[in-house]
């Protein structure tokens, strides 16, 4: 993850000298920008809005459901310990791409309160996926593997759902305690999650009143 490390900062350095400094980066906040540039501007913003958002809305309320209700405890676990990282900087760039190309179009000391307002959004969403990618991320798969050795020491995490889990948990307390790190830890990541995934709805609703159909 060290080349993702230095690429995100370098990405979140950008999108807020774009936004902050635009004229660094000939953003012309006094006149219109190139419509060929624009249009690339505005693509840029679109797919890497719209990757964010359904990437977000498929991980937080529909595969990680399904795969939660099929898949044996430690199996899930595994696999979801592999696909977060990558989620989580996809999601990271595509939120630094899109901030960056709107923050361009609409320069900070130009824009209005409600593109302001939108800028924040945007970076918000950002902001939470970093500290998912490198605070809460890395904790809970530690804490998910520490417990995992308990379980297996139990016989237990093969199965599909909690049950098991919770009813050793009531006989075995380095079980329980470690269920409850865990479960806060997981609880503040998927907190951070869901305000990512709220940022990003709001800029879709934003993005909804701006489009002639």
């Amino acid at each position: 993850m060290g080349w993702m490390t230095r690429f995100l900062t370098a990405a979140a350095f950008l999108a807020i000298g774009v936004v902050f400094s635009p004229e660094t980066f000939r953003s012309k906040s006094d006149g219109p920008h190139p419509p060929m540039f624009t249009t690339f501007l505005k693509l840029s913003h679109l797919l890497c809005f719209s990757t964010a958002f359904g990437a977000a809305l498929w991980v937080t309320f529909i595969g990680g459901i399904i795969m939660f209700k099929n898949l044996p405890r430690h199996q899930f676990g595994n696999l979801q310990s592999k696909m977060f990282p990558a989620y989580f900087s996809m999601v990271g760039v595509c939120c630094a791409v899109a901030v960056g190309a709107f923050g361009y179009l609409h320069p900070w000391t130009t824009s209005t309160a409600a593109e302001k307002y939108q800028i924040g959004f945007l970076f918000a969403a950002f902001a939470f996926n970093l500290t998912n990618l490198f605070v809460f991320t890395p904790m809970t798969i530690e804490m998910m593997k520490q417990r995992h050795k308990i379980e297996r020491e139990a016989s237990i995490g093969e199965e599909i759902g909690w049950t098991k889990n919770q009813e050793v948990a009531k006989k075995n307390p380095k079980l329980a305690a470690m269920n409850k790190k865990f479960g806060m830890i997981h609880g503040l990541s998927s907190l951070a999650n869901i305000m990512s995934f709220g940022s990003l709805a709001v800029h879709s609703w934003y993005l909804a009143g701006k489009i002639d159909l």
